[in-house]
């Protein structure tokens, strides 16, 4: 889904590390244009974070670029559990949020004007 709009919000659900580039890519770019454009890691994501915060991933440089702007804005909380890495991203001091059954909610950021992006 997406729509038209300067805040645009990329939810992130696939653990593909190729498939995550273009999420990382695309944000960093929507910011040097003056755009906001958030990151919500969902899903298989999450798995990607203990995985590109170690250093000398390829993801790693997009990663701490993305992250030191403050671009990735929630990590699900209930897909984090469920998939073990709670931990990793608590240490990564990136966000857990579940307001919707452990879930971050689209719905949010519909009604604050962000358009949505999934991959």
């Amino acid at each position: 889904m997406t729509t038209s709009g300067e805040k645009i919000v990329l939810f992130a659900f696939r653990g593909d590390p190729l498939c995550f580039i273009h999420v990382l890519l695309n944000a960093l770019d929507l910011h040097e244009r003056g755009l906001e454009g958030s990151i919500v890691i969902e899903g298989e994501a999450v798995k990607l974070i203990p995985v590109m915060s170690r250093e000398g991933h390829f993801l790693a440089p997009l990663y701490q670029q993305a992250k030191e702007k403050g671009l990735i804005v929630a990590v699900c909380k209930a897909c984090s559990a469920k998939m073990k890495v709670t931990e990793a991203v608590e240490q990564e001091g990136l966000p857990l949020v579940g307001p919707m059954s452990g879930h971050p909610s689209m719905g949010r950021f519909i009604e604050e004007g962000y358009g949505i992006i999934t991959f």
